[in-house]
């Protein structure tokens, strides 16, 4: 792949046009030859000095404009090249957005939030404070990240390795989402395994359980009371639930 065919696929990415994972079908699927081109522009780049960073040539970090309707707030935040980002989306500061991240209209990405690479956000997603949503780059089959639609992930949640969160779900702070952390729905009795996706509306807290819980048994971590780490879904959302959510105006 030569250096222009990279350049055109990251001027693609950046405009929307295409993007590192689709939905088609009923599912999202990802797509091999963008991230093999992202992996293509890491490993042809050579080393530069852009202000006061240095990085590959290959990956300057995006700039905006007034007429781009992106609120772009000064302090510190950056936005690599390759990432889309729809009017109406909002960056408080400092917060990164990596290359291949596809964020939609009027979603609020808030202080201190990573989007790793390839991570799809939907729109009028509320990403809290300190939240960090893992990047999937390699192996270039496997889906990133996706946070669909009117989705709230409260501060200091990490969603990592592949997670689909289904439109209008709300991840309460503090909640930890993996392909090892299994969900216990406790509306409809029973357990989504790890590399699940969280439902539509799902309401999801932090929760532990029982070490001895997870198939095989362990007297001494019975006897220490030792727990794990878990998501629990407590409810689906409700009126109260979403006027809990209602974002201020003001602030956008």
């Amino acid at each position: 792949m030569a250096d222009e065919d990279i350049s055109r696929i990251l001027e693609q990415l950046e405009k929307g046009e295409i993007r590192s994972a689709y939905f088609e079908d009923g599912q999202w699927l990802p797509n091999p030859f963008v991230k093999e081109a992202i992996i293509k522009a890491f490993r042809t780049g050579s080393l530069q000095q852009m202000g006061d960073y240095v990085d590959k040539h290959t990956l300057p970090v995006r700039q905006f404009r007034a007429e781009d309707g992106i609120r772009f707030v000064p302090a510190g935040s950056a936005v690599r090249r390759g990432s889309y980002l729809a009017k109406g989306v909002i960056i408080m500061p400092p917060s990164y957005i990596n290359i291949g991240v596809y964020v939609d209209e009027g979603t609020m990405v808030d202080s201190h939030v990573l989007l790793g690479s390839c991570a799809q956000i939907g729109k009028r997603v509320h990403l809290s404070a300190g939240v960090q949503i893992g990047g999937v780059l390699e192996p270039v089959g496997q889906t990133p990240v996706v946070i669909e639609d009117d989705c709230f992930v409260g501060a200091g949640s990490v969603i990592v390795e592949g997670i689909l969160v289904k439109k209008g779900a709300v991840i309460a702070p503090g909640v930890v989402l993996s392909r090892g952390t299994p969900v216990y729905d406790c509306v409809n009795e029973q357990v989504l395994h790890p590399g699940h996706f969280i439902p539509e509306y799902a309401v999801v807290i932090p929760g532990t359980r029982p070490l001895d819980s997870l198939g095989s048994a362990r007297p001494w971590a019975h006897k220490m009371g030792l727990s794990a780490q878990c998501a629990l879904i407590v409810k689906y959302r409700d009126e109260k639930t979403n006027a809990g959510l209602t974002l201020e105006n003001a602030l956008r």
